[in-house]
């Protein structure tokens, strides 16, 4: 029986406590000692915050948690499974409990992962997890003869051992619980066994305000106390407007899909600004490849939002291929190039690319991505995608600071607008937080318009339209630099540009493919992978759904390799992927339906075909472009790192494993590219980086392979992945600690009707590839053959 319960009418307790005059019992020898819980007034949170993160204990009215996001979920579902990773078993035992000297049955006691008097145990009745306590303080009290065992209140929508629901952090007590005399510090009235806690008005005023501050931050994107949302989100609210199914309409649908490309406009749109004058391109070229990624973002976005995963995810030219990207234009033998440079360099892109992409449609429709899935967690994936922002550290504001009267004000906007003007709201739209880039980039724009018109770039007998080598005075050369990066009219691809273009493949000619850039390449489309999985799973868990199974992601990366295949026969440059900053646009804009990306996917096929979208936007300064994507690159830095909340951030074993990955991952790349006899004379200082693979220290005597490996381990994100993948599954961890990414089952999708409209493939589709698009079949392909003739050679 439960502590404090008692067949006795209360009157009756009450007298036997009163009297006491027999002392047979010892019940009632000890029922005078316990004193009655007074709430403190002038308690202090962090004495509360400090015993939580001691004990274990969850508290859903301060919304702390001291063990990371996925340790919790981890261990709701393997205690629900009977499962124990940390490899002790569990059994059930008999429990005497201390007022009564009575046993109680149907208990589990588990072990906490922590050691030492402090230790917590997690206990589980009825398939329920109902409290964690601390050791000391349970001995303290059953010396004492009282009970206090805080209870661990389910998340929203999860029920107890009766049904009954919670809400607002109380829980409602079950049948069993109903004539409990103390639980977690609250007195509680006895009744039918569905009352709720009794608690002080001192309280209730901390619960009230906890609930409001919780709601705020709930509105702001973020879980109680600031925290984002954890492993766990899907069994959370996220307020999103429209989820993943829903049709809010036609004009909304449009407003929303304008609204979420908008906010990616500095992922989608700049990197053709940095890529093309560095390949020698006019701004004729530049508006063109523009417009090609328009299209190819526009399409592949379509393709996967049908036949990938079906997340409401963006699928676009990506920063993880902009490095190699630059490492290829920059090797020795284009640096004299003079006539059709540009070509000449895409056309090696684009067989680089088409190599790289058939490894990763192969590295899914094997299924050997459901086999890798098992190695890549958040520690190996949170080093790699910061690593891809921290790789441009040594171009973003050195290209920036030719300008720094446009690219300064233009870096303070942005972060006016994200940071501190983030809660504003205008109609009822967050539009400083929504359209920070955007926004920011139109004023700054205007503001350099001004500059312009106004001659603050005119120098005596200079011209911008003039190249550098046709200068004959010097000062001239001088400021040749700050005409080309400040002035808003050096571009005259508004006046060359056609209105109506329509990108076509092989545009730039046929491909040209070598075994060094295919190296690179491949490489690359891992990485890439390794980055759209973690994507995966924290969109999965931002719209209140079951993550993917191993079989969906696998058919997403198979997908994501097809659209990079067409970003190589299309001549965009770069390859395409999914873009991490979706995650963060989905957690801003509140809105995650899936039609609402594909209309506003449309809607980048139809500006694609006219020829003048691309040649405003290629118009924009270079200092505006490079202080912009400062941010974005910091940006995803952020985001990189916040995948460590769902594993034990402040493990000793994964900080090791992140700060060592990640150092090394900056350092190893820069003795690399300290090898650079000629570049620093021929090369911007901004593009020497990017220069070691023609003079790197590996010479093997192959030219090829020379190349590739100074390419790749001059590759921050390259030696980034090695390090913290190798690191990752080789020291010893728990799956609590590690933070194993949690992908659903191929049965729990088959009974759940929720999960099969949210990743299933269109009717007609799933239809025909119900026996031969499934990795499984080409998987089989491939070992029957080798299988058959393995057994005729033992024969």
């Amino acid at each position: 029986m439960e502590a404090g319960s008692s067949n006795n009418p209360p009157g009756k307790a009450e007298k036997k406590k009163e009297g006491g005059a027999n002392g047979n019992s010892r019940l009632g020898s000890m029922l005078p000692r316990i004193d009655p819980f007074v709430p403190r007034k002038d308690h202090n949170p962090g004495e509360l915050r400090s015993w939580a993160k001691k004990t274990g204990f969850v508290s859903d009215f301060s919304g702390e948690t001291s063990t990371s996001a996925s340790e919790q979920f981890s261990s709701r579902f393997d205690l629900e499974k009977g499962v124990d990773h940390r490899g002790g078993g569990s059994s059930p035992k008999i429990e005497i409990d201390p007022i009564l000297g009575r046993t109680r049955r149907g208990t589990e006691i588990e072990p906490d992962s922590g050691s030492g008097p402090g230790r917590g145990v997690r206990k589980k009745e009825n398939g329920g997890i109902l409290g964690v306590r601390d050791g000391t303080a349970r001995d303290e009290n059953e010396r004492r003869g009282t009970v206090n065992e805080p209870v661990l209140g389910p998340k929203e929508d999860e029920r107890n051992v009766n049904g009954t629901r919670h809400a607002n952090g109380i829980s409602r007590i079950g049948n069993q619980n109903a004539n409990r005399g103390i639980m977690n510090g609250n007195q509680i009235a006895p009744g039918n066994g569905h009352e709720v806690p009794m608690v002080t008005p001192s309280v209730a005023g901390d619960l009230k305000i906890e609930d409001e501050k919780a709601e705020r931050d709930i509105e702001d994107g973020l879980s109680p106390e600031g925290a984002e949302p954890g492993h766990g989100g899907w069994s959370r609210q996220s307020r999103l407007k429209h989820g993943l199914r829903d049709n809010p309409g036609y004009v909304p649908l449009v407003y929303y899909g304008l609204q979420h490309y908008l906010s990616l406009v500095g992922s989608i749109v700049f990197i053709p600004l940095i890529m093309v004058p560095a390949m020698g391109g006019t701004d004729k070229d530049t508006a063109t490849v523009i417009s090609t990624m328009l299209l190819i973002t526009g399409v592949t976005t379509i393709l996967h939002s049908y036949f990938g995963t079906r997340l409401p995810l963006v699928q676009g030219s990506s920063f993880v291929y902009l490095a190699p990207a630059l490492v290829i234009i920059n090797a020795r033998e284009f640096r004299n190039l003079t006539e059709h440079k540009f070509r000449h360099i895409m056309r090696e892109l684009q067989g680089a690319i088409i190599v790289g992409s058939l490894f990763q449609s192969i590295l899914g429709l094997s299924g050997l991505m459901s086999l890798l899935l098992r190695l890549i967690n958040p520690v190996v994936v949170a080093p790699t995608v910061a690593a891809v922002g921290l790789a441009f550290f040594s171009y973003g504001f050195p290209q920036a600071g030719s300008c720094v009267e446009i690219s300064i004000p233009q870096i303070f906007l942005v972060l006016l607008f994200t940071l501190y003007l983030r809660g504003i709201s205008v109609f009822g739209h967050r539009l400083f937080r929504i359209y920070a880039v955007p926004l920011s980039v139109m004023i700054i724009w205007i503001y350099a318009l001004f500059l312009t018109a106004g001659g603050a770039y005119n120098y005596k007998g200079c011209n911008p339209d003039v190249p550098t080598s046709n200068m004959l005075i010097d000062s001239c050369r001088k400021h040749a630099s700050t005409m080309r990066h400040c002035r808003t009219d050096v571009s005259n691809a508004w006046r060359t540009a056609a209105w109506v273009r329509i990108p076509y493949p092989l545009q730039w000619g046929v491909p040209i493919f070598h075994m060094r850039t295919s190296l690179i390449m491949i490489f690359v489309s891992l990485v890439a992978s390794v980055d759209s999985v973690g994507t995966y799973h924290t969109a999965s868990i931002l719209i209140n759904s079951k993550p993917p199974t191993p079989g969906v992601v696998s058919r997403g990366i198979a997908l994501e390799g097809f659209c990079s295949m067409l970003a190589g026969l299309w001549g965009s440059g770069t390859g395409s992927t999914t873009l991490t900053e979706n995650v963060h646009t989905i957690n801003t804009t509140k809105i995650a339906s899936r039609r609402a990306v594909e209309l506003g996917a449309a809607f980048l096929v139809l500006f694609s075909f006219v020829g003048k979208v691309g040649a405003i936007l290629a118009s924009i300064p270079q200092a505006l472009a490079a202080a912009i994507l400062c941010f974005m690159w910091a940006l995803i830095v952020a985001l990189g790192l916040a995948t460590l909340q769902y594993s034990q951030t402040a493990s000793f074993r994964n900080i090791t494993i992140v700060g060592v990955s990640l150092f090394l991952g900056l350092s190893i790349p820069a003795y690399f590219q300290q090898y650079q006899p000629e570049s620093s004379l021929i090369l911007q200082s901004y593009f020497v980086p990017y220069a070691a693979a023609s003079n790197g220290p590996i010479h093997s005597g192959g030219k090829q392979f020379d190349f590739a490996m100074n390419a790749l381990m001059s590759l921050n994100m390259v030696v980034t992945f090695l390090l913290a993948f190798i690191l990752d599954n080789t020291v010893p961890g728990s799956r609590q600690e590690r933070g194993v990414y949690i992908w659903s089952r191929a049965e729990d999708m088959a009974i759940d009707p929720a999960m099969q409209a949210d990743y299933s493939l269109p009717r007609k589709v799933a239809r025909f590839c119900s026996s031969h698009c499934q990795p499984r079949y080409f998987l089989n392909q491939i070992q029957r053959p080798i299988t058959s003739h393995f057994i005729q050679n033992l024969n």
